[in-house]
């Protein structure tokens, strides 16, 4: 990346987000997937502990979640119909709507309509990854499963913007594919649904992949130098666009990646379903930055940014 590059990034990102950074928490409430996805920690193909939690466990992990002080959630299951039908999924954004005003979700692929349901239900945000834009590399890599079907995933995201949600997060996983090849596809799909749908607040994210075991496939490794240029990238882009990093990568690159354009990050995340409250299962990935919504806190005021727990509290979807 070069400081011209970096440069640029820095002056747009502190132009239009000024110091602050969004903070929030994943919530798994089920890992039970019908897909067959070869990258995936949840893939139906894997022997792991499978478990959906009870509208009573949710309500206990919210309960763990809403004593950190946080109030903004990503409720995440896997993708599975049959085991996480739409009635599940609003029943989970109600219960967490008692205890946080901001509620996104991250599933499967729904139809306008069900995702206007769980908008009046109280969810306001959707994030759902394509993963990879080269089509025969998503065929390969989805060799079974409703997400075998790559245009029914691509529509997904207008018709969340038709449905009302006031954020939606698109993405990559990096290391799939091309990246380069991938970032241009995922920018001109953003560009698409600016233009159709400018009232929508829209977010990015770039997960890197981690191999799971069993996965014998090649992939493309992404370095630390390439990240960094795809974030500053990204910014110069999308000057308004909000950028998500997880805790996928380690405390070290977060703490070091922010100025370039990074404007939200998870916090004392657990990708296990029950984590809050119960160590034991498997996550969908491991947690490279294992720090407490305070230990972020800290760091983030340390280095004169503004931690937001909460974007703002709405009285109700209409």
């Amino acid at each position: 990346m070069t400081n011209d590059l970096a440069t640029r990034a820095k002056k747009l990102t502190r132009q239009y987000f000024g110091r602050a950074i969004s903070l929030y928490a994943p919530l798994y409430i089920s890992n039970y997937c019908d897909n067959h996805c070869l990258y995936c920690g949840f893939s139906r193909r894997h022997d792991i502990s499978r478990k959906k939690l009870s509208a009573q466990e949710i309500e206990k992990e919210c309960q763990t979640l809403a004593k950190t002080g946080l109030q903004n959630i990503l409720i995440l299951t896997g993708e599975s119909r049959l085991q996480s039908p739409v009635s599940y999924i609003k029943e989970a954004v109600l219960v967490a709507g008692k205890y946080f005003p901001n509620i996104s979700l991250e599933i499967y692929p729904l139809e306008t309509k069900e995702y206007c349901e769980l908008f009046l239900a109280g969810a306001d945000g959707v994030t759902i990854y394509q993963e990879t834009y080269d089509r025969e590399v998503y065929k390969q890599l989805h060799p079974a499963g409703k997400k075998r079907d790559y245009d029914y995933r691509y529509q997904a995201p207008e018709k969340i913007a038709q449905a009302g949600m006031r954020h939606l997060s698109l993405g990559i996983l990096l290391g799939l594919a091309d990246w380069r090849e991938d970032l241009k596809a995922l920018f001109e799909h953003l560009r698409y649904l600016e233009k159709k749908y400018p009232g929508v607040e829209y977010s990015l994210s770039f997960p890197r992949l981690q191999k799971v075991a069993g996965d014998t496939n090649d992939y493309q490794p992404i370095s630390d130098q390439v990240m960094l240029s795809i974030i500053a990238t990204t910014r110069l882009m999308f000057p308004r666009v909000g950028i998500n990093l997880s805790t996928r990568e380690s405390a070290q690159f977060r703490d070091q990646i922010l100025e370039f354009g990074v404007t939200k990050l998870s916090a004392g995340s657990s990708t296990r379903v029950g984590g809050y409250n119960d160590n034991e299962g498997t996550g969908q990935f491991t947690i490279n930055d294992e720090r407490s919504l305070v230990e972020v806190k800290e760091m983030l005021t340390k280095k004169g940014y503004d931690p937001v727990i909460t974007d703002w509290r709405q009285i109700g979807n209409e």
